[in-house]
């Protein structure tokens, strides 16, 4: 007699394999399916996955190409910078220097122009004490003539014996002042 055990172990470990002929019709749809696989469908993956590959390569190869020229670029502007820079405290400087040229120059003029209007001031002054000493002569003479001519009880009308007498006046008086200096 048979066992309860043997049959359920029979049953039991018969219940986890399959017939034989189930192991071979599954295997080959399987087979079929892995061939299916291998040969077309992971050729695509792998090629997709190539490309993209590829694509992010060119990509970083890219961004490196467009790094190392920002960074050319930057180092161009960089120098530029400093170049417009030098070129800036260069104007600075010759604007300076001609500021101070234009004046130093305008100093001169003004001076010159100062000494020119000192000058012509000075040529009037003494031309309006020459007008002043002439009128004042004149005047002086007319005046000490009258007087003379009072004090005497006569007119002295001949102007040119009284004009000689009023100029030997004022020059004895001119170098008596001069010596008195």
């Amino acid at each position: 007699m048979l066992s309860s055990s043997t049959i359920v172990t029979e049953a039991g470990a018969a219940l986890f394999l399959p017939p034989a002929y189930d192991i071979i019709w599954s295997a080959v749809p399987f087979a079929l399916i892995l061939a299916f696989f291998f040969f077309w469908v992971m050729p695509r993956f792998r090629k997709i996955l190539d490309e993209r590959a590829e694509l992010i390569e060119g990509g970083i190869a890219k961004a490196e190409a467009a790094q190392a020229e920002a960074s050319a670029q930057l180092e161009e502007y960089n120098s530029l910078l400093a170049d417009a820079r030098a070129e800036a405290g260069r104007i600075r400087e010759q604007a300076r220097a001609d500021g101070q040229a234009i004046l130093a120059d305008l100093k001169q003029q003004a001076q010159a122009e100062a000494a020119r209007i000192t000058a012509t001031a000075q040529q009037q002054i003494e031309a309006e004490r020459q007008a002043a000493l002439v009128s004042l002569r004149s005047e002086v003479g007319t005046l000490a003539i009258q007087l003379a001519g009072s004090v005497i009880g006569e007119t002295l009308a001949d102007d040119k014996k009284s004009a000689a007498i009023v100029d030997r006046f004022l020059a004895d008086l001119e170098a008596g002042e001069k010596a008195a200096k």
